[in-house]
C-alpha cells in the first residue's frame, strides 16, 4: 500500500459530503437522465423552514421537489438516480429516487412542523427504493438485501452513533455499504470513547476512502481531520487537530 498523501486527503475532505444542513455545499449538483440540473437550497437557521435543505430545479428553486432535515446526507446512485441516508430510529435507512419523477410541493406544507419531526425526508413522490439496517448489528460483515436502484454504488461510508456499554467502549461506528455486493461492513471506532472525547459535542460528521492508500479517512467535527489505520477502527494519525 502506498503511503497516504495527506495533501490529497485535505483536498479530497472538501468533496465529502456531510450532513445537512451544516454542509449542505457540499450536497452533489446534478443533471437528471431527461437534462434537467437540479441544485440545493439551505433555508437558513431561522423560521419555520430553519435548518431545511431543499432540491429543486435550477430555474425554479422556489419550487422544491425533496426536502431533508437534519443529518441527511444525499448520494449519487447513477446518472439516473439519487441516493438519501439518514439515521432513522435504531436504523440507518437508505432510499432512492428518481429525480425526473419528483413532484414540486408548496413550501407551506413543510414549514414549522418538519424540522420539529423525527420525519429526516419529504417528497410529494414516494422513494423508488427504501430500506433500513440496524443499528444492533455486531463488529465485521453482514448480509444485506439491497433493492436493485441501489445496486450500482460500490461503497457508501456511513458514520453512526454507537451503543457503548462503557465510558471504554466505541461510541462511533462506520458503517460502510457495499452495495453492488449486498454487504455492510461494521467498524467500530475503537478510538472514539466518551472517556476520551466529548460525545455528543465532538462526533464524526463524514467519512470516504482514500483514493491511493486506500485507507479511510474523515472529519470528528470538534476535534479535527483523522486517518485511520489499516483495519478501518483505530486511529493513524491527525491530519490536521483542532485545539
Amino acid at each position: 500500500m502506498p503511503a497516504p498523501n495527506l495533501i490529497s486527503i485535505r483536498q479530497q475532505l472538501e468533496r465529502v459530503v456531510g450532513p445537512a444542513p451544516w454542509y449542505w455545499k457540499t450536497f452533489p449538483a446534478f443533471r437528471s437522465v431527461a437534462g434537467q440540473r437540479f441544485v440545493w437550497t439551505h433555508h437558513g437557521k431561522q423560521g419555520p423552514l430553519g435548518y431545511v435543505v431543499t432540491l429543486a430545479l435550477e430555474q425554479e428553486p422556489d419550487k422544491p421537489r425533496l426536502a431533508l432535515n437534519t443529518y441527511c446526507r444525499p448520494f449519487l446512485v447513477s446518472a439516473q438516480y439519487l441516493g438519501v441516508w439518514c439515521p432513522e430510529g435504531r436504523s440507518i435507512r437508505l432510499a432512492g429516487f428518481d429525480p425526473d419523477q419528483l413532484k414540486p410541493f408548496d413550501l407551506a406544507e413543510i414549514a414549522g412542523w418538519f424540522k420539529q419531526s423525527s420525519d429526516r425526508i419529504y417528497s410529494a413522490a414516494p422513494p423508488i427504493a427504501d430500506f433500513e439496517v440496524p443499528l444492533t448489528l455486531s463488529t465485521g460483515m453482514h448480509k444485506i438485501d439491497v433493492p436493485l436502484e441501489l445496486t450500482t454504488v460500490d461503497e457508501l461510508i456511513v458514520p453512526t452513533s454507537y451503543k457503548a456499554m462503557s465510558n471504554d467502549d466505541p461510541a462511533f461506528a462506520l458503517f460502510v455499504f457495499y452495495l453492488q455486493a449486498g454487504l455492510v461492513e461494521v467498524l467500530p471506532q475503537k478510538w472514539f470513547t466518551a472517556a476520551q472525547y466529548q460525545v455528543g459535542r465532538q462526533w464524526i460528521s463524514r467519512a470516504a476512502r482514500d483514493q491511493e492508500s486506500h485507507r479511510i479517512f474523515g472529519e470528528c467535527f470538534g476535534a479535527g481531520t483523522f486517518l485511520l489505520e489499516e483495519d478501518g477502527c483505530r486511529l493513524g494519525e491527525w491530519v490536521e487537530r483542532k485545539a
